[in-house]
Formats: C-alpha cells, sequence, structure tokens
C-alpha cells in the first residue's frame, strides 16, 4: 500500500569535465541505486552529462554529439526499469543552444525542459553559450497541437517545439508537465528558482505536486543557508514537494567550489538534506506525501489565483502540455520510510533558542487574547477553578501573565479549590501553594456538602458511581465559578484543553463551559511542555516564604497524573482514577489529532503513521513505546469519541487559537453533531 507517497531521490554524482562516458556511467550507476531503492523519480545536477564547468567548450560540436550520445545510453540503461530519471544536458535546436532537463523514462526520451532565465552576473555567463528557453513562450508555440503516438513515445505535434533527440521525437519547452500514476510534476532549473516569479509558482497551480529542480549552485560563505531557506519556502509557497539537486565534486575549481548539494523539502518543511563536500557520490531518498499535499491545496481556495498578467491559474494551466510516463515504482514503504513522523507533532522540539521563543509566542498568544476581552469588557477580576493539575495551572500561568500586561494586581485574580469526593492531598497542597506563589487571592468552596445533598434531591445513591456521580461535581465547580463571577464583576477563565474537547473527555455545561477558554486549542502534550517550560524558565525565583517554589510546584503538577478526580482517592489516598488508563494515552491522542484534522488523513494512514512514530524508546509516558495492538486499540477508541462528542465542540466558548487545529465552530470547524462514524471504523476493523 503506497498510503499516497511518492518516492523521490535526488542524486549527485562525480564527474569528470567534458568526459561524457564517465560522467554517463555514474549517472547509471546511481539510477541503479535508486531503482534498488525503489524510488519513482530521480534528479540529476544541471549539466551533469558533461559537466556544468565546461566554457566555452560548449561551443565544441564533439562534446554536443557526445553528450546526445551519453544521455541515448542512459536511456537505454532504463529500459525495464521504473525509475523515471531528470538528468542534464546541453540540447541543440535549430541552431541554438538550450541548457535542458531531460526526461528518461524506460527507454524513452518523454520531454525536454530548456532553462528559461541565464545568469551573466558575478561568476555566471551561460548567456554566452546558452540561448532562453523562453524562445518556446510565444503564442504561436502555446494552445495548439495534437498528441501524437509514434510507437515509442508519446508527445505533442505542434504545440510547442518538437525536437529529434538521441533517435526519438520529444516535446522541447519550458511548459511541460509528467504524470508518473497520481504524482505530477514540473521542472525549473537552477536560476529559474532565484527570480522574483519563479516558473513552479506556474507549475505548481497547473497541476505539479513535485517541483523538480536541477541545478549548479557554487559555494560562498553563507549561500547556502539562504539557497536552503528559498527551497524550504517555494515549497510552502507551492504546496509542494521540492526536489534539488546541486552539482557536485568533480566541478571545475578554477574559480569556484561546488558542494553537491541535496535537499528534498515538502509544504515548507525539510524530509531529507545530504551533506555537502563530499568527493564521492551520493544519493538522498524522501517519500514526498502527495495525499497530504492535495488536502491542503484543497483546503486553501487562495492557491489556485491569478497569474501575474492577470491570467486565472485554471486558465494558464491550459498552456502546459501533460506527459503520462506510467506508473509509480512498486515501493514497500511499510519496510522503510524516509521521511520523518514526528510523534509529537504539536511540540515545539528542536533548537532550544527556537524552542523557547515558540514557549513565548504561545503563551504571548494566550495572554494576550484574555487581556484584550477583559479591557474590552471593562472587566479587572478573574476567576479560575484551580485544581492542582495541569490544565487549571497553564489558565492560572496565562491569567497571571494577562494581568501583568493590563498593568493590574494579580489579587484581581481569585483561585478557587473546591475539594470533591475525589480530591488528594497532593494536587490540593499544589493548588493552594501555586496560588501563593503566584500572589493571587486565593478560596477554598468544598463541593461535597452540595452535590450530597443533589443526590438527595435528585433521589441518587452516592455508592453508586456512575456518570451521574462524575457530572454532578463537576457542574457544581461550574456554578460556583459562575457565581462567583457575578459577585466580584469578573471573568471565569476556562481551563479545558483541545485533547479533552477531541474526546470528549468533559462535563457538558460543567467544566465544558466558561467565559473564556484560553487552553481551547492547545493540546494536553503541549500544556505539559509548556508547564515544564515555564517552571525552567520563567518562575525560577526562590520561595520568599521559604517554602516551595513555584517552579517546584510546576514540576511536581507536571508529574502528577492525569484525573478528573471524581471518584474516591485509592486506600493510601493517591488518585485512583487515571484519566489515560480510561481513554488511552494523551500523546496518541494528540497524534490521532493532528494529523486528521490537519492533513484529513484516513485511518489506515494514521495507524500505519503512528505505529512507524511511536517505536521503542519515542514515548514521553516513560513507557518504551506502544505496539500495533494497543495503537490500534486507542485509535478506535479515539474516532468513537471524537464523531459522538461533536455536540460540545458546537457550542464551546470563546478562546484564542494557538495551535494549527482548532475546533472552533465559528472559525475553523463545522461538523455535524450527528455525523455517523462507522466508515471510519470500518476501515479500522480491515486492520485487525
Amino acid at each position: 500500500m503506497d498510503y499516497g507517497f511518492f518516492r523521490v531521490a535526488a542524486a549527485v554524482p562525480r564527474v569528470r569535465i567534458a568526459d561524457v562516458d564517465f560522467n554517463s556511467d555514474a549517472i547509471i550507476n546511481l539510477i541503479d541505486k535508486a531503482e534498488e531503492g525503489q524510488a519513482s523519480l530521480v534528479v540529476f545536477p544541471e549539466l551533469s552529462v558533461t559537466g556544468y564547468t565546461c566554457l566555452d567548450l560548449f561551443g565544441q560540436s564533439l562534446l554536443l554529439t557526445a553528450s546526445e550520445e551519453a544521455v541515448k545510453k542512459i536511456a537505454v540503461h532504463t529500459r525495464g526499469k521504473h525509475v523515471t530519471v531528470v538528468v542534464g544536458a546541453p540540447v541543440r535546436y535549430r541552431g541554438r543552444l538550450y541548457n535542458c532537463a531531460v526526461v528518461i523514462r524506460n527507454g524513452g526520451i518523454k520531454g525536454i525542459v530548456p532553462k528559461i532565465y541565464l545568469p551573466t552576473y558575478a561568476e555566471f555567463d551561460e548567456g554566452r553559450w546558452f540561448a532562453s528557453g523562453s524562445d518556446f513562450l510565444a503564442p504561436s508555440n502555446t494552445r495548439v497541437g495534437r498528441f501524437v503516438d509514434d510507437g515509442k513515445n508519446y508527445y505533442r505535434d505542434g504545440f510547442d517545439s518538437v525536437t529529434k533527440y538521441c533517435g526519438q521525437r520529444c516535446n522541447l519547452s519550458p511548459n511541460l508537465l509528467f504524470s508518473i500514476g497520481r504524482t505530477t510534476f514540473g521542472i525549473e532549473i537552477c536560476e529559474d528558482f532565484w527570480t522574483p516569479v519563479p516558473p513552479s509558482s506556474f507549475l505548481a497551480p497547473s497541476g505539479a505536486q513535485v517541483i523538480v529542480n536541477i541545478s549548479a549552485s557554487n559555494e560562498v560563505a553563507g549561500k547556502h543557508r539562504k539557497r536552503r531557506e528559498f527551497v524550504i519556502n517555494q515549497s510552502g509557497r507551492t504546496v509542494s514537494g521540492y526536489v534539488y539537486c546541486s552539482a557536485g565534486y568533480g566541478e571545475s575549481t578554477m574559480d569556484t567550489v561546488y558542494g553537491g548539494s541535496a535537499i528534498i523539502c515538502e509544504d515548507g518543511e525539510p524530509l531529507a538534506e545530504n551533506e555537502r563536500f563530499k568527493m564521492e557520490e551520493s544519493i538522498t531518498f524522501a517519500d514526498i506525501d502527495i495525499e497530504k499535499l492535495g488536502v491542503h491545496r484543497q483546503k486553501k481556495n487562495s492557491f489556485r489565483g491569478m497569474a501575474p498578467d492577470g491570467t486565472s491559474a485554471c486558465e494558464y494551466s491550459n498552456l502546459y502540455c501533460r506527459f503520462e510516463l506510467g506508473d509509480p515504482a512498486p515501493t514497500d514503504f511499510s519496510k522503510c520510510l524516509y521521511r520523518p513522523v514526528e510523534p509529537h507533532p504539536f511540540l515545539p522540539e528542536g533548537d532550544p533558542i527556537e524552542e523557547a521563543e515558540a514557549c513565548r509566542e504561545i503563551l504571548s498568544i494566550q495572554s494576550t487574547g484574555l487581556a484584550a476581552r477583559m479591557e474590552h469588557i471593562g472587566c479587572k477580576k478573574a476567576v479560575l477553578g484551580i485544581s492542582g493539575g495541569l490544565d487549571s495551572t497553564l489558565a492560572l500561568i496565562v491569567t497571571a501573565m494577562a494581568f501583568d500586561k493590563l498593568g493590574l494586581d494579580r489579587s484581581g485574580i481569585i483561585g478557587i479549590t473546591m475539594p470533591g469526593l475525589g480530591t488528594t492531598v497532593r494536587t490540593k497542597s499544589n493548588a493552594t501553594d501555586l496560588m501563593e506563589a503566584l500572589g493571587v487571592t486565593s478560596k477554598e468552596i468544598s463541593v461535597v456538602p452540595a452535590v450530597e445533598l443533589h443526590f438527595k434531591d435528585i433521589g441518587h445513591d452516592p455508592t453508586v458511581m456512575d456518570s451521574t456521580y462524575e457530572n454532578a461535581q463537576a457542574r457544581e465547580r461550574t456554578q460556583i465559578l459562575m457565581d462567583i463571577a457575578n459577585q466580584e464583576n469578573g471573568l471565569v477563565v476556562g481551563t479545558g484543553d483541545l485533547s479533552e474537547l477531541a474526546l470528549g473527555w468533559c462535563t457538558y455545561n460543567g467544566d465544558h463551559m466558561s467565559m473564556y477558554g484560553v487552553n481551547a486549542s492547545v493540546p494536553k502534550t503541549l500544556i505539559k511542555h509548556l508547564v515544564r517550560w515555564a517552571a525552567g524558565n520563567v518562575f525560577t525565583a526562590p520561595s520568599l516564604s521559604g517554602g516551595r517554589s513555584a517552579a517546584e510546584i510546576l514540576i511536581d503538577i507536571v508529574e502528577t497524573p492525569i484525573s478528573p478526580e471524581l471518584m474516591p482517592a485509592d486506600s493510601k489516598g493517591e488518585i485512583k482514577q487515571k484519566t489515560e488508563d480510561l481513554i488511552g494515552p494523551y500523546e496518541l491522542h494528540d497524534f490521532f489529532i493532528y494529523n486528521l484534522m490537519l492533513h484529513g488523513y484516513s485511518p489506515s494512514k494514521i495507524y500505519f503513521l503512528a505505529c512507524h512514530a511511536f517505536s521503542k524508546g519515542r514515548s514521553l509516558s516513560g513507557v518504551e513505546g506502544y505496539d500495533a495492538e494497543t495503537i490500534l486499540k486507542w485509535l478506535k477508541k479515539f474516532y468513537w469519541r471524537f464523531f459522538s462528542q461533536q455536540f460540545k465542540r458546537s457550542c464551546m466558548p470563546d478562546g484564542p487559537k494557538i495551535s494549527p487545529v482548532s475546533f472552533s465552530p465559528r472559525g475553523d470547524f463545522r461538523m455535524p453533531s450527528d455525523a455517523k462514524v462507522q466508515l471510519w471504523i470500518s476501515e479500522l476493523e480491515k486492520l485487525n
């Protein structure tokens, strides 16, 4: 099963200047490696058949004839192979020479794409030897012609320019698209990509999910960083996979050095890179998610916008000629997957500086949202239920930051602990100690007397610990918060998070409700990360009273088992009702949420990726990982709960969007509350 992936390879051969036999053999060797690696497409550098730095030798007819023969040898070698090859070679046409990308598949020359923008500045002087591919963009070369199948190749007669190359007739034009199964790719060459409006800006809206760039970009101090950013950014702007492959060792070092850079990106994220400045050949594989790109393009209604001349992208796409090259390689992605699969996609892990900036930014978004809401309604007090758990802790941190922004005294924050029938000493002490450390007003109101009276009023047996037993406590707590907010002219700050909303793990009109939900777009794994980060970076001062510092309290809260504490504690007074024992690990659910909501993946694909992501040693929960059976169990639970609990998300309070995923029914997510889950569960049942 391909799961919507398309395997590509960027191959950097070791070359010799003008030694086409050596170069073609090196290319053939790497084609074999690409085929062995089950790649559907392999890309080589610009003018890799001759070497980019031949200079005035490009004026030698002997070299050009030998280059064509070398391409023919490469084409013959591809017979019977699944991999499609893109190589760089000089191509003559009507007395002019073009710097071209030649597309080869199963012995056939499927098309030739000439370079449009020829640099003639600094160390470059391509205009001295080559003509521009813009020669083929005149109106007379577009929107005409018919397809011809001559038994060897399939080309469009009269569309752009038809040439005979390596003994085969094919199209020569920048306006060519090539399809391999469900994947279409287009080509731009080196300098094309550095221009204000690269060809890929038209190729992508016209159907190319993958952009190929064959390049010969020399190395100058600091240039690689900029080049890498360009590749990443262009893949993001075009919502595409981008395969960049540049000339390497063996090019002339008379005035310049070529590092052999290979970069493969997808929608603004790097998938794979090679090591530059290697003296030997290299090949870099990556699996591009074509299905994900399709979903993202479908969601972005601005993707198929307007061309610079005012032509709509749909109209402009008529300029392009598409060639079907056959099926992709029969790749077994289950045995080897050449792409990172992040088990904790919501977490800002990586570079410590970037991680710190991400955490500050998230807390700033939350606190600014709350501050703006309070200022708008003229409110100077906030009311929170503080349980000693993760969610209320983050909400308290955010509220304190909002008060600081507004210049309000933190005593205007009224934190209320509301011990219930399952409250433990650990969580209660953490709640009260944290409020003291942050300088907020602390109150304690037990819900037990009111709940016991309520049980009597409705005739509920308190020994029956069912949903009524639990939800009565949650609703009583919410009533207390709302009524005190009325007394104090304050605003109830919600503590519920994104993960709980996805699973419906909240009491309707209980902890489900607030006046502003600061955590509504923050998943549980990110909350744990933010609280831990705040302990080490924000609340670092020692306690003035001699007790525990805020940092110590926060770390203990992070390490406390997640629980609503609605059931009595065990015989040792410790938490007995552990949420993750009941509904599954939050790190799995957050992985499911991210991939379902952001990428629209099917259940089987999410299952496949989860099995890959949560292999041994990749868990946050202190376990070594999760086996396939465990992942499938909780994935089924996730779908059942996600579909059945939509009614809670349909009427959720306001709250700021933090992560790429939001369930706000006003801005992000509109799902019918009575949608059926059977289609999704049926697919999972087939995996048993």
